[in-house]
């Protein structure tokens, strides 16, 4: 059996693909779909990488059928997840996040689209029109890069907040969803870290 570590960039890419669109559609992409993604000539080079997939253990394919790509059971996601909760994030203006581990919560991996790496709770109520509220745990995937239109927990100038985000040719900008806040516009010199992406949310 292969590890992550020794797939090429590109069938890392790939096998990423297939776990978002399984997450985000409850289906996987079809050949089709993957050959418009990576850019690929024909389906028959999407083929050959999914071939090389099924060989490493990765996934299992259902001949003849159009979306017969299936995560091999090791690669699914568990029943029940523990994911630990970090602290706050603002939602509002930013604020200095509280370092460390301050619990481990148990749920069923259901609740969620993508699977969280770790909770933090919300302070603040920039965040309404999403139905992000002040006090709620929001799961958070870690990931460097981003959508435009994503809710992204972002790291600006050390200080970490919640935010849509923005991105245009010229500008970025982390956008509330309460009117009664404005844009967060982020300066070239200013240092923006995207430290994952919103993927669900808990209420206690």
């Amino acid at each position: 059996m292969y590890s992550m570590t020794t797939l090429s960039p590109k069938r890392a890419a790939i096998l990423t693909f297939i776990r978002d669109r399984i997450a985000d559609h409850g289906q996987p992409p079809s050949l089709a779909e993957i050959s418009e993604a990576f850019g690929f000539a024909s389906r028959s080079v999407a083929r050959k990488h999914i071939v090389a997939l099924t060989e490493a253990g990765f996934i299992d394919v259902t001949p003849n059928q159009a979306r017969g790509i299936r995560l091999a059971r090791h690669q699914r996601r568990p029943e029940v997840l523990e994911i630990p909760v970090l602290g706050r994030v603002a939602a509002g203006r930013p604020i200095d996040p509280d370092v460390g581990v301050h619990d481990h919560l148990v749920f069923d991996a259901r609740m969620f689209a993508r699977t969280p790496d770790f909770l933090l709770q919300v302070a603040g109520d920039s965040m309404i029109g999403d139905g992000i509220l002040d006090g709620d745990l929001v799961g958070v995937k870690r990931q460097r890069d981003a959508r435009n239109g994503q809710i992204v927990v972002a790291r600006l100038d050390g200080e970490v907040t919640i935010k849509r985000l923005e991105l245009n040719r010229d500008s970025v900008r982390l956008m509330p969803r309460n009117p009664d806040y404005a844009p967060i516009v982020v300066d070239a010199e200013q240092e923006l870290v995207i430290e994952g992406i919103f993927c669900g949310l808990v209420r206690r």
